[in-house]
Order: structure tokens, then sequence, then C-alpha cells
């Protein structure tokens, strides 16, 4: 094929993929099948790879993913993006709705819409084109998210009309299925779950890794116009319609309403299909939809006036609690958990319900066969808020809290300073399970391919008694389990053998100490160096530490005298597990000084220049200043290679970078 079959033929398939892609992510109509575009999506990417020339930022196969970013730079919103005032009840609602129509002198009319359970973003387009997409941050301040930005399907890269200045202001959110099947992969491989969609969105839009969000399957909807140039509404809702048809998704279930009943009226109505919908809502948006009017009724000094967010609060439900079970944790902590008649509340089956400990379950008087009220915080957990005591009947019983662990037999004591209930015994199979899921967890040894059914099969076939035996598993071991065939027996092998290398850090917040998460594991590591310094430091050295106190440091002295501990350790270092901590000393070629790059350079993205600076001691800023020590200007540069100039800044180019880089004279 030639450069010019190529280009037409990289055209023609962009423009049909933005097509498709609007008709599948924006219209819920797709044309053609799954199989289709992704054949003419890895043509695209096929071409682009072969023709490098032709590259283009608003090309579709950007929302794959980039390059991993080393952290986010920061980005001054020029509008701020603030906060709305919240509500809970229909009376204020009415109180707020009663005072604008005072202010106005007449009945204001709202926009009545869903609140998005997610995370607000900023995007902005110049000469029609998506230039940045940041994160609300504090309202002022927000990180660069623009390569994730890129990866959400429903956001258009480009727009038919080439306004000189378009920012717009949306919600980021993962829709309900991709939640439940992001949670299903998570639990297979030892990862800790999602709450919710809101948290899932924004732990993977922060993303340092594009690549990573673009798997997530996340969405948006926009709703509001932040700043624009060459054009002007008088309404909201002209402005959200103005935005559908450039392209943006915005939401469909908005209403004009005006009159304190019409719009209780349609909060009741969000209200009763808020499960149904394939997206969490939180609440309800009312705001005044004439820009004009929105101006007499003002501003608080952090709020508008003119805007209020209707907060739905917690669904309740009554149901029968049938029994009280009892889950050991790793930790050895007996926790009651209530066993209910499944009962349908806030989009989901709960037929369990955590008790915490003892003294929560006679605080509420909560006795087996009550009718309880059960309701989830925050929509997330569910709990029991109280006993309907009327419905009693005499027949409830008391429970009575086990003197053994119901896993091992063994005794339980109870911890003074604690509500808690702990098993005695450090070989408690119910706490090798949880142990060792924590041990092969993400934030731990990362092993993946190790969750919770895989443990239980290898405590079960009796081939792990404690998280050194993993190091000696093989995979005709593995291939004797269901579910395991050669390959899937050789990636698990290879991941366990991968994490030998998670390091010392990582180790010491596998190892599962009480009182110990990631930030101590790391200060604990780093004090340490080895961890058989561990097995020789007093109370005292650890309470040198900083944020170690004396529980804390207690803690890491009673793990480390167990000889339990002794034994599970010295069988990982024989494993080849690496327990010491690896100082490595950064490159500082370019310590101390700031530069400011502009411009697209000849080989490298911003981010990978930013990275290439950063990784030798430098540091990245977004202005100019008389701080700044280089200006890197490429191609098209523009204000700052300007204001560079004007400050007397000293400019370089991609060469002049990498000279210094290498320490070279320029």
């Amino acid at each position: 094929m030639t450069e010019t079959e190529a280009k037409v033929r990289i055209d023609k398939l962009r423009k049909s993929i933005e097509h498709n892609s609007k008709l599948y992510y924006l219209y819920d109509a797709p044309e053609i099948s799954d199989y289709e575009y992704d054949m003419m999506f890895r043509e695209l990417q096929d071409l682009e790879k072969e023709f490098p020339q032709f590259y283009s930022p608003d090309s579709p196969t950007v929302r794959v993913g980039g390059k991993a970013l080393e952290k986010f730079n920061k980005v001054t919103h020029d509008v701020r993006m603030g906060s709305l005032s919240d509500v809970f009840s229909f009376e204020e609602t009415k109180d707020f709705i009663e005072k604008t129509d005072d202010v106005l002198g007449k009945e204001c009319v709202f926009s009545v819409e869903p609140k998005i359970d997610g995370l607000s973003v900023s995007l902005l387009y110049e000469n029609g084109s998506l230039s940045v997409g940041s994160t609300r941050g504090d309202g002022i301040t927000g990180e660069d998210v623009t390569q994730n930005i890129k990866t959400i399907r429903s956001i258009p890269l480009t727009l038919p009309d080439k306004l000189p200045l378009l920012e717009v202001r949306g919600e980021v959110y993962m829709p309900k299925s991709s939640l439940e099947k992001l949670n299903n992969e998570r639990e297979e491989q030892g990862q800790p779950l999602f709450a919710n969609c809101r948290n899932a969105a924004a732990g993977s839009l922060r993303q340092l890794d594009s690549k990573i969000t673009a798997k997530r399957n996340l969405d948006i909807f926009v709703f509001n116009i932040q700043r624009i140039e060459g054009k002007d509404f008088d309404s909201h809702t002209a402005g959200l319609d103005y935005l559908e048809s450039q392209g943006f998704k915005v939401i469909r279930e908005r209403e004009k309403l005006s009159g304190k009943d019409n719009v209780l009226d349609k909060i009741q109505r969000l209200g009763e299909i808020r499960y149904s919908l394939p997206y969490d809502i939180d609440g309800v948006v009312i705001k005044a939809d004439s820009i004009s009017e929105r101006k007499t009724i003002g501003e608080n000094t952090s709020t508008p006036k003119w805007a209020v967010a209707y907060k739905f609060p917690p669904e309740r439900k009554e149901t029968r609690l049938n029994s009280i079970s009892i889950q050991v944790g790793r930790t050895g902590v007996l926790t009651p958990v209530a066993e209910l008649e499944p009962v349908k509340l806030a989009g989901s089956t709960v037929s369990r319900a955590t008790l915490h400990n003892i003294d929560f379950i006679r605080e509420k008087d909560i006795m087996v066969g009550d009718t309880v009220i059960v309701q989830k915080a925050g929509d997330i957990i569910p709990e029991i808020a109280a006993v309907n005591k009327d419905k009693r009947t005499g027949s409830e019983l008391e429970f009575s809290f086990p003197t053994v662990c119901p896993s091992c037999g063994e005794p339980v004591f109870r911890d003074e300073e604690e509500a808690a209930i702990r098993c005695t015994n450090p070989s408690c199979p119910a706490q090798l399970l949880r142990s060792i899921e924590h041990f092969a967890s993400r934030d731990a040894m990362n092993i993946d391919g190790m969750g919770p059914s895989v443990v239980k099969s290898l405590i079960e076939a009796g081939l792990i008694s404690d998280v050194s035996d993993l190091y000696s598993l093989s995979a005709e071991q593995l291939m004797t389990l269901d579910g395991f065939a050669q390959k899937s027996a050789d990636n698990l092998v290879s991941a366990i053998e991968r994490s030998k290398h998670a390091g010392l850090a990582k180790l010491i917040t596998a190892l599962g100490i009480r009182n110990i998460g990631e930030k101590a594991a790391k200060s604990l590591a780093k004090y340490a160096e080895d961890i058989e310094t561990l097995f020789t430091s007093s109370i005292e050295d650890l309470c040198t530490i900083d944020d170690f106190g004396q529980i804390t440091a207690e803690s890491v002295v009673n793990f480390f005298s167990h000889p339990q501990t002794r034994l599970v350790i010295d069988k990982l270092k024989n494993a080849g597990v690496e327990t010491e901590y690896v100082i490595t000393k950064a490159d500082d070629a370019l310590s101390g000084l700031t530069f400011v790059l502009t411009g697209t350079l000849p080989t490298m993205s911003r981010d990978e220049a930013s990275k290439l600076i950063e990784s030798h001691g430098g540091k990245t800023s977004s202005s100019v200043s008389k701080k700044t020590n280089y200006v890197v200007a490429g191609a098209e540069a523009g204000s700052k290679l300007t204001k560079a100039q004007d400050l007397g800044v000293t400019i370089i180019d991609e060469d002049g970078l990498l000279k210094l880089v290498n320490g070279e004279s320029l």
C-alpha cells in the first residue's frame, strides 16, 4: 500500500469508527456488529503503526491508552468548579423553591435532573479539539487526566463546530454492569472489591496507566458549559441541547418544571426508578434554567443561590433476622453476621448484614427472630439500623457469643482495649484462608490469579499450611485442582515467582501485622532495611519511626516475637523471597532544575518528556516564571515561549534536553 492509499484508508477508517462509536455509545443504536467494529479498529491500529507519519491525537486508537505516567500534573481551573448546597427533605426543597420564586416575583422555571454519582471533570476544547481533561480537585486546582479522559468512548475528541474555546463540565461514572464485571474479575484475582460505582470510577480515572482506564468502560454525562467563545445561550437547557448536537452525552431524564408540586413529583419519580437506571444517582439537582434569572437570584459565598442538590435518604426495609453466624477474619477477629430473610434493598438483594461486635448487638438489643430494619450505609454496606420491637412475639432468642472458635474449636478471648473477640490459634484454618488471600492481594505481593476460590482449593487439598508454602507449588500440583489446565497452572506459578521481587515494604504489608497498613509498612521497611532487624527491634526503637506510636510498635514486636513468624520468614527466605529494602539512587543530572514544556517535540510526548525530567531529579511546571531554569520548546510553541523570551529564560529543544540528561554541556 502506498502512502497516499494508506492516508485515504486511515481517514476513512477513523470516520467510520467515530460514526459507529457515537451510534453505540451515545444513541444505543449500533448499525454494525461488535466483530465488524473490532476488525476496523484493528486495521486502523496496524496502519497507524506501519505509517506513523499519519499519527493524529484525535484518532480513535488513542482510546486504548498510552504510556504510563509517574504522576499527574496540576491544572488550575479558569472557572471555579464549585459545589451545590444540599437539601435532605421535601420541606427544605420547598423552602428553596419558595425563596427563589420570591426573589423573581414569579414561579421560577427549573431544570430538574438526576445527580449522577461519579467524579466531576472539566473538558477543554480549543478550535474544536479536546486539549485538556482534568479532575475537579478542590474546585480551583485539579489533575491533568487527559490521557485517561481520551479512553472514554462517549467523549468526543473533535467537535463539528470549531469554536475558539469551549469548556464543559461533566460527571464520569462507571455503569452498574461494568462494576459487576470488574468486581468479578478482581474477586477471581484476589483483589479488594470496589464498594460502589463512584469509587470505581474515581479509582479508574486516576490510574497512571491509561491502558488500565481504557479497560474499565467508563462513561460520562456532560451537564454544564463552563466557558464558551463564539456562542451564547439564554438558558441552561439550550446550552445542553447544543452540547448534544456536538456529540456530547447529556442526561435524558432532565425536565423543565416550575412550581413546588411539579418539582417534588419529579424527585419522587426519579427516586422510584433510581435502582432500575443503568448508572448510580444519589439525588436530584434543581437549578434555575434561565441564565439571566440566575444572576438576579445571586450567589452565596461558596455556592449558588439558584441551585440545590436534593440527596436521597437511605432506603430502609423490614425483614426477619433468621440467625447470627460467626465469620473469622485473618487477624483472628470473630465478627457476628446477621443472616436475613432476603429483601430487595437499594437495587440489590440483601441476605446478610454485619453486626460488628457483641457490644453492637447488646446496644441495639438485637435478638434472633427479630423483625429488623435494614438499610445500606451510604447505599453501600448493609446494616441493621433498628429493631421493630412492636413485632416481637416472645419467641425471639438472645444471642450468646461462642467461647470457642467456630473454625478450629480453640478458645477465644476478648481484647480488653477493643470490642473484638479473637481466636487464640495462629494456625486456625479460617485465619489461614483470609491471611493467604491478603498475602496474595494486589496491595501486598500481587499474585495474579490467586483468588479466594483458588486459595480455598489449595488449603482443602492440603497443599499449603502457611503463606510460605505458596513458593513450593508446582504446575503439576495445581493441575490436580478443579479449574486448572497447563496454561493457567503455568501462569499462576509464574505470578508466584514474580512476587518474590515485590520488595520488603510489600512483604511487610502482606504479612498482615495488626495496625500495619501500606504506609506504615513502607516506613518500617525503610527503618529496618532488612527484615531480620525487626526480630530484634524493641518498642522503644520502633517508636522513633515517624507516625509510629506505642500500639503500632507493640503490634510489630508481638508479631516478630512469635515462633511461627520465625519459621515462616525462614521458609520465605529459603524460597528466594526478597527480604531486604533496596534503596535506588535516582540519577540527579537535573536535580534542582525546573523545566516548562511547550509545543510538540519531535520524538517525545509532553508526558514522556516530563517523566524523563523527573526521573533525573528535575521538576516540571505548567507556567513560566523567573524561577524557571529551562523552557523546552517544540513545534508550534505558544505563549509560554513568548513569556520565556520576555523573562530571559533559557530556551532549549529536545536535543538540548537530552544533552542535559546525559550531563553534556549545551
